[in-house]
């Protein structure tokens, strides 16, 4: 078996052209990274996104890049600048070539250079086209700006982050870029499924507002059939089952229903129950209404003890409880480490290796994942232009030249 066979991924042979920023790059890494050949294009001078920190060794460089590290694995890069005409041509090119484009560009701007979905698609009838933006391609908010900040906002998902004494929060990183590009993924593949039965493709339409509200679990759910408006509760569970607690070294998510009177045993063998035992207190009806109270002895007793010792004694009984672990807890997972869950990638300008988490799928079949790391600024310029479009060094040039690519 050759080397290239050994590589096959399971997406293999799907090709896809990434136009996008940091709103769906994710969703051209979960693809690249399950063998899919994904081309990164990027304008002349590199995309906007590697300006975005947090950078290695705190250097701000278009070169050290994290968050762009992570979301490009396994992608080819080229340079492009479509707003040329030049430009244009080129891209047209590689349309014919690719099955999937994913873009982030606002509603109408490809429009304006002539590269709109029913445009692409006369060049390429089998061709998805799929566009993440803040509010989707129609209705009166299309043009509007946005961000992960408005998304959590405007879709509902800040409204019921947050303590109940403080304004709301926003949850932490820039989970409405995570949460479209896994539907922008799900729509690919749906779109791929589609035209093997067609042969046409699709252009699919992802809203960053949609996916936010789409994910807000018990809040729209329960405003629909009971018209309760969800407030914020800090770390303390909508319907009071869960909360997380202070333990001498960090914190540690545990049930406050489940198994009662085992975990009340518990506390009375420590001598921590105080009135926890008076038969009032098995009544789940009577624990939410003072629930606060609940929570007060509860904490009492988490405080005593450090956190291992109560995720072990507790996964023992056979309660869901989990430690609240940090970043560097998480690196230092023995869990993790045993499921080779993080693997290493060599940088070689900046002559080291990052840990990168892998992802979170397994099959019952051996199947390939690439490792490798991102693409610096038109990495693969000759491999594309020259290899596969049979452009000539002196025409790579002259594009190089007029800054075309």
């Amino acid at each position: 078996m050759n080397s290239e066979a050994r590589e096959q991924g399971l997406l293999d042979g799907i090709r896809i052209l990434d136009l996008a920023d940091e709103k769906a790059s994710f969703c051209t890494k979960l693809l690249a990274d399950l063998g899919a050949r994904v081309v990164k294009i990027e304008k002349p001078g590199g995309d906007e996104s590697r300006r975005m920190g947090p950078f290695w060794e705190n250097a701000s460089h278009l070169e050290k890049s994290l968050s762009f590290f992570y979301n490009n694995t396994n992608k080819l890069g080229i340079t492009l600048d479509l707003d040329r005409n030049r430009g244009r041509e080129i891209f047209l090119e590689l349309v014919k070539q690719n099955d999937i484009i994913v873009e982030t560009f606002q509603p109408g701007y490809l429009g304006s250079l002539k590269l709109d979905f029913n445009f692409l698609k006369a060049v390429n009838r089998r061709l998805i086209l799929v566009s993440v933006t803040g509010f989707g391609q129609t209705g009166p908010r299309k043009a509007y700006k946005s961000c992960d900040l408005v998304a959590s906002a405007y879709g509902g998902q800040m409204y019921v982050t947050g303590s109940p004494t403080s304004p709301p929060l926003k949850a932490y990183g820039e989970q409405s870029y995570y949460l479209a590009s896994l539907f922008a993924a799900i729509g690919i593949l749906l779109a791929i499924r589609k035209r093997s039965q067609t042969g046409i493709g699709e252009h699919v339409d992802i809203s960053l507002q949609e996916a936010v509200t789409a994910t807000l679990e018990h809040v729209m759910i329960r405003f629909f059939s009971e018209a309760i408006i969800a407030g914020r509760q800090g770390s303390l569970h909508w319907n009071h089952a869960f909360k997380i607690f202070a333990c001498k070294d960090g914190f540690i998510h545990l049930t406050l229903f489940q198994n009662w009177e085992t975990l009340v045993e518990w506390l009375d063998s420590e001598g921590m129950a105080e009135d926890l035992k008076d038969k009032k207190w098995n009544n789940e009806e009577y624990r939410r209404q003072h629930i606060e109270h609940v929570i007060e002895v509860v904490e009492c007793w988490t405080k005593t003890h450090r956190v291992d010792e109560l995720f072990e004694l507790g996964q023992l009984m056979h309660f869901p409880w989990a430690p609240v672990l940090s970043p560097k807890d998480i690196l230092n997972s023995a869990q993790l480490k045993a499921r080779k869950f993080f693997v290493p990638l060599y940088h070689r300008e900046n002559d080291t290796e990052l840990s990168y988490a892998q992802l979170p799928f397994r099959f019952s079949s051996r199947f390939i994942s690439r490792k490798k790391r991102a693409p610096l600024p038109g990495q693969d310029n000759e491999k594309i232009y020259k290899g596969e479009l049979g452009f000539s060094n002196r025409e790579i040039q002259q594009l190089l030249h007029l800054n075309v690519i």
